[in-house]
Protein backbone atom coordinates (compact mmCIF):
# COMPACT_ATOMS: atom_id res chain seq x y z
CA UNK A 1 0.00 0.00 0.00
CA UNK A 2 0.92 3.58 -0.88
CA UNK A 3 0.23 6.40 2.23
CA UNK A 4 -1.47 8.93 0.87
CA UNK A 5 -1.45 11.51 3.61
CA UNK A 6 1.27 12.27 6.58
CA UNK A 7 0.60 14.43 9.26
CA UNK A 8 0.10 13.31 13.02
CA UNK A 9 -3.02 12.83 15.62
CA UNK A 10 -3.06 15.50 18.85
CA UNK A 11 -4.14 13.01 21.20
CA UNK A 12 -4.29 16.16 24.24
CA UNK A 13 -0.71 17.43 24.59
CA UNK A 14 0.64 14.07 22.93
CA UNK A 15 1.47 14.12 19.16
CA UNK A 16 1.43 10.88 17.14
CA UNK A 17 3.23 10.80 13.74
CA UNK A 18 0.95 8.51 11.44
CA UNK A 19 0.35 7.66 7.63
CA UNK A 20 -2.86 7.61 5.90
CA UNK A 21 -3.43 4.82 4.21
CA UNK A 22 -7.02 3.97 1.79
CA UNK A 23 -8.70 0.96 3.66
CA UNK A 24 -10.46 -0.19 0.61
CA UNK A 25 -10.67 -0.62 -2.78
CA UNK A 26 -13.13 -1.16 -5.34
CA UNK A 27 -13.12 -3.68 -7.39
CA UNK A 28 -15.32 -3.11 -10.08
CA UNK A 29 -14.32 -3.67 -14.10
CA UNK A 30 -13.18 -0.20 -15.84
CA UNK A 31 -13.63 0.29 -19.34
CA UNK A 32 -12.23 3.25 -21.64
CA UNK A 33 -14.12 4.63 -24.43
CA UNK A 34 -12.49 3.42 -27.96
CA UNK A 35 -13.21 3.85 -31.68
CA UNK A 36 -15.40 0.56 -32.58
CA UNK A 37 -13.13 0.13 -35.61
CA UNK A 38 -9.87 0.57 -34.86
CA UNK A 39 -9.99 0.49 -30.81
CA UNK A 40 -8.36 3.94 -30.69
CA UNK A 41 -8.99 5.71 -27.32
CA UNK A 42 -11.52 8.21 -27.19
CA UNK A 43 -9.80 11.77 -26.06
CA UNK A 44 -10.81 14.89 -25.07
CA UNK A 45 -10.01 18.27 -24.99
CA UNK A 46 -11.00 21.32 -22.42
CA UNK A 47 -12.14 23.57 -24.87
CA UNK A 48 -13.76 27.17 -23.79
CA UNK A 49 -17.85 27.66 -24.98
CA UNK A 50 -17.65 31.15 -25.28
CA UNK A 51 -14.76 31.51 -28.42
CA UNK A 52 -14.08 27.67 -28.50
CA UNK A 53 -10.00 27.81 -28.11
CA UNK A 54 -8.56 24.82 -26.13
CA UNK A 55 -8.10 25.85 -22.68
CA UNK A 56 -4.46 24.78 -21.10
CA UNK A 57 -4.77 24.40 -17.35
CA UNK A 58 -2.88 26.63 -16.26
CA UNK A 59 -5.53 28.89 -17.68
CA UNK A 60 -8.74 26.75 -15.83
CA UNK A 61 -10.18 28.51 -13.03
CA UNK A 62 -13.07 27.46 -10.71
CA UNK A 63 -16.08 29.21 -11.15
CA UNK A 64 -19.67 29.41 -8.99
CA UNK A 65 -22.70 29.96 -10.90
CA UNK A 66 -24.96 32.31 -9.45
CA UNK A 67 -28.01 32.08 -11.91
CA UNK A 68 -28.86 33.96 -15.08
CA UNK A 69 -25.64 33.06 -16.77
CA UNK A 70 -23.17 34.90 -14.36
CA UNK A 71 -20.54 32.95 -13.17
CA UNK A 72 -17.92 34.11 -10.27
CA UNK A 73 -14.68 33.68 -10.76
CA UNK A 74 -12.35 31.92 -7.83
CA UNK A 75 -8.22 32.32 -7.82
CA UNK A 76 -6.05 30.36 -5.58
CA UNK A 77 -5.22 33.85 -3.67
CA UNK A 78 -9.34 33.51 -2.27
CA UNK A 79 -8.54 30.14 -1.11
CA UNK A 80 -5.24 31.09 0.44
CA UNK A 81 -7.05 33.04 3.23
CA UNK A 82 -10.05 30.01 3.92
CA UNK A 83 -9.67 28.33 7.34
CA UNK A 84 -8.45 25.12 6.27
CA UNK A 85 -6.05 23.31 8.22
CA UNK A 86 -2.81 23.01 7.19
CA UNK A 87 -0.93 21.61 9.45
CA UNK A 88 -1.56 18.09 8.71
CA UNK A 89 -2.97 17.03 11.88
CA UNK A 90 -5.47 14.67 13.12
CA UNK A 91 -7.28 17.13 15.81
CA UNK A 92 -9.29 14.84 18.46
CA UNK A 93 -12.12 16.83 19.62
CA UNK A 94 -13.90 14.18 22.25
CA UNK A 95 -14.78 10.56 22.82
CA UNK A 96 -18.28 9.09 22.36
CA UNK A 97 -19.71 5.57 22.72
CA UNK A 98 -19.86 4.45 18.77
CA UNK A 99 -23.58 3.74 18.88
CA UNK A 100 -24.29 7.02 18.54
CA UNK A 101 -22.79 7.43 15.48
CA UNK A 102 -25.02 6.90 12.40
CA UNK A 103 -23.78 4.93 9.85
CA UNK A 104 -25.30 6.47 7.43
CA UNK A 105 -22.73 9.66 8.28
CA UNK A 106 -19.42 7.28 7.23
CA UNK A 107 -18.02 7.80 3.70
CA UNK A 108 -14.67 6.27 3.64
CA UNK A 109 -11.83 4.45 5.49
CA UNK A 110 -8.04 4.54 5.78
CA UNK A 111 -5.88 2.78 8.30
CA UNK A 112 -3.58 4.84 10.25
CA UNK A 113 0.12 3.43 10.83
CA UNK A 114 2.69 4.70 13.28
CA UNK A 115 6.19 6.29 11.73
CA UNK A 116 9.07 6.28 12.99
CA UNK A 117 9.20 6.36 17.09
CA UNK A 118 5.25 7.04 17.49
CA UNK A 119 4.09 3.05 17.95
CA UNK A 120 4.53 3.60 21.62
CA UNK A 121 1.77 6.49 21.75
CA UNK A 122 -0.10 4.73 19.07
CA UNK A 123 -0.49 1.65 20.80
CA UNK A 124 -1.79 3.57 24.13
CA UNK A 125 -4.41 5.79 22.10
CA UNK A 126 -5.49 2.06 20.58
CA UNK A 127 -5.35 0.59 23.81
CA UNK A 128 -7.29 3.46 25.49
CA UNK A 129 -9.93 3.32 22.86
CA UNK A 130 -10.87 -0.06 22.91
CA UNK A 131 -10.65 -0.17 26.91
CA UNK A 132 -13.29 2.84 26.85
CA UNK A 133 -15.38 1.29 24.34
CA UNK A 134 -15.42 4.82 22.68
CA UNK A 135 -14.01 5.91 19.12
CA UNK A 136 -12.49 9.72 19.03
CA UNK A 137 -14.33 12.06 16.45
CA UNK A 138 -11.75 14.12 14.54
CA UNK A 139 -11.42 16.59 12.05
CA UNK A 140 -8.46 16.44 9.21
CA UNK A 141 -7.93 18.46 5.91
CA UNK A 142 -8.00 16.17 2.97
CA UNK A 143 -7.51 16.94 -0.49
CA UNK A 144 -8.44 20.67 -0.02
CA UNK A 145 -11.31 20.08 2.12
CA UNK A 146 -11.68 19.90 6.08
CA UNK A 147 -13.80 16.95 7.56
CA UNK A 148 -14.77 15.30 10.11
CA UNK A 149 -14.05 11.82 10.99
CA UNK A 150 -14.03 9.05 13.84
CA UNK A 151 -10.80 7.56 15.10
CA UNK A 152 -11.69 3.38 15.97
CA UNK A 153 -9.86 -0.02 16.75
CA UNK A 154 -10.18 -2.64 13.82
CA UNK A 155 -7.45 -5.77 13.89
CA UNK A 156 -5.38 -4.11 16.48
CA UNK A 157 -4.67 -1.09 14.17
CA UNK A 158 -6.61 2.90 14.35
CA UNK A 159 -9.21 3.18 11.54
CA UNK A 160 -10.28 6.61 10.38
CA UNK A 161 -13.34 6.87 8.97
CA UNK A 162 -14.36 10.38 7.36
CA UNK A 163 -18.09 11.22 7.42
CA UNK A 164 -20.57 13.22 5.92
CA UNK A 165 -21.33 16.68 7.79
CA UNK A 166 -24.62 16.33 9.21
CA UNK A 167 -26.34 19.15 6.79
CA UNK A 168 -25.11 16.70 4.01
CA UNK A 169 -27.90 14.05 4.68
CA UNK A 170 -30.70 13.91 2.96
CA UNK A 171 -34.10 14.10 4.97
CA UNK A 172 -37.08 11.18 3.86
CA UNK A 173 -39.89 12.98 2.70
CA UNK A 174 -41.82 10.62 1.63
CA UNK A 175 -45.68 10.61 1.19
CA UNK A 176 -46.62 7.31 3.40
CA UNK A 177 -44.97 8.64 6.25
CA UNK A 178 -47.98 10.85 6.76
CA UNK A 179 -50.37 7.82 6.01
CA UNK A 180 -52.02 6.08 8.91
CA UNK A 181 -51.12 2.22 7.82
CA UNK A 182 -51.53 0.23 10.84
CA UNK A 183 -50.39 -3.22 11.05
CA UNK A 184 -52.19 -6.53 12.72
CA UNK A 185 -50.24 -8.57 15.50
CA UNK A 186 -50.63 -11.52 13.60
CA UNK A 187 -48.88 -9.87 10.25
CA UNK A 188 -46.03 -8.35 13.24
CA UNK A 189 -45.97 -11.73 14.33
CA UNK A 190 -45.35 -13.81 10.90
CA UNK A 191 -43.01 -11.13 9.74
CA UNK A 192 -40.79 -11.62 13.60
CA UNK A 193 -41.25 -15.71 12.60
CA UNK A 194 -39.79 -15.03 9.01
CA UNK A 195 -36.90 -12.77 10.44
CA UNK A 196 -36.26 -15.41 12.95
CA UNK A 197 -36.46 -18.11 10.19
CA UNK A 198 -33.57 -16.08 8.37
CA UNK A 199 -31.60 -15.07 11.24
CA UNK A 200 -27.91 -15.86 11.44
CA UNK A 201 -24.26 -14.41 11.98
CA UNK A 202 -23.10 -12.31 9.33
CA UNK A 203 -20.33 -13.93 7.43
CA UNK A 204 -18.85 -11.21 4.76
CA UNK A 205 -16.78 -13.65 2.81
CA UNK A 206 -19.95 -15.98 2.52
CA UNK A 207 -21.25 -13.11 -0.62
CA UNK A 208 -19.28 -12.55 -3.83
CA UNK A 209 -19.88 -9.97 -7.14
CA UNK A 210 -21.48 -12.85 -9.31
CA UNK A 211 -21.77 -9.95 -11.75
CA UNK A 212 -18.37 -8.89 -11.69
CA UNK A 213 -17.22 -12.82 -12.20
CA UNK A 214 -19.05 -13.53 -15.12
CA UNK A 215 -17.87 -10.30 -16.92
CA UNK A 216 -14.65 -11.29 -16.08
CA UNK A 217 -15.22 -14.67 -17.89
CA UNK A 218 -16.46 -12.64 -20.58
CA UNK A 219 -13.48 -10.37 -20.62
CA UNK A 220 -11.36 -13.58 -20.50
CA UNK A 221 -12.68 -15.48 -23.42
CA UNK A 222 -12.43 -12.51 -26.00
CA UNK A 223 -9.01 -12.25 -24.98
CA UNK A 224 -8.81 -16.27 -25.26
CA UNK A 225 -10.48 -16.01 -28.80
CA UNK A 226 -12.91 -19.08 -27.87
CA UNK A 227 -16.65 -18.87 -28.36
CA UNK A 228 -18.85 -16.76 -25.35
CA UNK A 229 -22.06 -19.20 -24.21
CA UNK A 230 -24.75 -17.69 -21.81
CA UNK A 231 -26.18 -20.55 -20.36
CA UNK A 232 -29.99 -19.53 -19.93
CA UNK A 233 -31.43 -19.83 -16.54
CA UNK A 234 -35.12 -20.23 -15.55
CA UNK A 235 -36.55 -17.45 -13.55
CA UNK A 236 -39.83 -17.77 -11.61
CA UNK A 237 -41.38 -15.03 -11.79
CA UNK A 238 -42.57 -13.80 -8.44
CA UNK A 239 -45.99 -13.65 -7.54
CA UNK A 240 -48.23 -10.52 -6.52
CA UNK A 241 -48.33 -10.73 -3.45
CA UNK A 242 -51.99 -9.68 -2.42
CA UNK A 243 -52.95 -11.10 0.83
CA UNK A 244 -49.62 -10.05 3.14
CA UNK A 245 -49.86 -12.77 5.87
CA UNK A 246 -50.29 -15.67 3.37
CA UNK A 247 -47.07 -13.62 1.68
CA UNK A 248 -45.25 -13.56 5.04
CA UNK A 249 -46.46 -17.24 6.07
CA UNK A 250 -45.01 -18.61 2.16
CA UNK A 251 -41.91 -16.83 2.40
CA UNK A 252 -41.63 -18.30 6.40
CA UNK A 253 -41.93 -21.97 4.98
CA UNK A 254 -39.63 -21.45 1.66
CA UNK A 255 -37.25 -19.96 4.63
CA UNK A 256 -37.61 -22.94 7.15
CA UNK A 257 -37.47 -25.40 4.11
CA UNK A 258 -34.37 -24.14 3.02
CA UNK A 259 -32.67 -24.88 6.00
CA UNK A 260 -34.45 -28.34 6.30
CA UNK A 261 -36.40 -26.74 9.58
CA UNK A 262 -39.94 -27.72 10.72
CA UNK A 263 -41.96 -24.70 12.21
CA UNK A 264 -42.05 -25.10 16.21
CA UNK A 265 -45.66 -25.82 17.69
CA UNK A 266 -46.86 -22.58 19.46
CA UNK A 267 -45.48 -20.33 16.75
CA UNK A 268 -47.70 -18.12 14.50
CA UNK A 269 -45.99 -20.26 11.24
CA UNK A 270 -47.32 -23.70 12.96
CA UNK A 271 -50.37 -22.50 13.73
CA UNK A 272 -51.85 -21.24 9.82
CA UNK A 273 -50.04 -24.25 9.32
CA UNK A 274 -52.14 -26.36 11.49
CA UNK A 275 -55.45 -23.74 10.41
CA UNK A 276 -54.86 -24.73 7.00
CA UNK A 277 -54.78 -28.31 6.88
CA UNK A 278 -58.02 -27.95 9.35
CA UNK A 279 -59.54 -26.23 6.18
CA UNK A 280 -58.56 -28.82 3.95
CA UNK A 281 -59.55 -31.18 5.89
CA UNK A 282 -62.82 -29.47 6.44
CA UNK A 283 -63.27 -28.90 2.95
CA UNK A 284 -62.90 -32.37 1.48
CA UNK A 285 -65.77 -34.35 3.25
CA UNK A 286 -68.16 -31.16 1.36
CA UNK A 287 -67.17 -32.39 -1.99
CA UNK A 288 -67.61 -35.62 -1.55
CA UNK A 289 -71.48 -34.80 -0.10
CA UNK A 290 -71.84 -32.55 -2.89
CA UNK A 291 -71.40 -35.36 -5.49
CA UNK A 292 -73.30 -37.79 -3.20
CA UNK A 293 -75.99 -35.87 -3.33
CA UNK A 294 -76.07 -35.12 -6.89
CA UNK A 295 -75.67 -39.30 -7.37
CA UNK A 296 -79.08 -39.75 -5.17
CA UNK A 297 -80.43 -37.03 -7.56
CA UNK A 298 -79.94 -38.52 -10.61
CA UNK A 299 -81.05 -42.13 -9.24
CA UNK A 300 -83.98 -40.97 -8.12
CA UNK A 301 -84.67 -39.28 -11.55
CA UNK A 302 -84.26 -42.38 -13.44
CA UNK A 303 -86.55 -44.00 -10.67
CA UNK A 304 -89.32 -42.24 -12.15
CA UNK A 305 -88.36 -41.99 -15.55
CA UNK A 306 -88.97 -46.46 -15.45
CA UNK A 307 -92.13 -46.06 -13.55
CA UNK A 308 -93.68 -43.36 -16.08
CA UNK A 309 -92.41 -46.11 -19.12
CA UNK A 310 -94.21 -48.70 -17.06
CA UNK A 311 -97.62 -47.07 -16.76
CA UNK A 312 -97.62 -45.62 -20.59
CA UNK A 313 -97.30 -49.34 -21.43
CA UNK A 314 -100.35 -50.49 -19.18
CA UNK A 315 -102.24 -47.65 -20.65
CA UNK A 316 -101.48 -49.10 -24.04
Amino acid sequence: MRAIWKGAVSFGLVSIAVRLYSATEEKDIRFHQVHRTDGGRIKYQRTCSVDGEVVPYDDIAKGYDIGGGEMVILTDEDFADLPLSTSRAIDVLEFVPAEQIDPILFAKAYYLEPEGQAAKPYVLLRDALRDADRVAVVKIALRQREQLATLRVRDDVLVLNTMLWPDEVRAPEFGFLDDDIETRPAELAMASSLIDSMAADFQPDEFTDNYRAALQEVIDAKVEGREVVQPEEAQEAAPAAIDLMAALKASVERARKARGEQAPSGTPAADAEKSTKKAVKKATPAKKATKSTAATKKTTAARKSTSAAKATKKSA
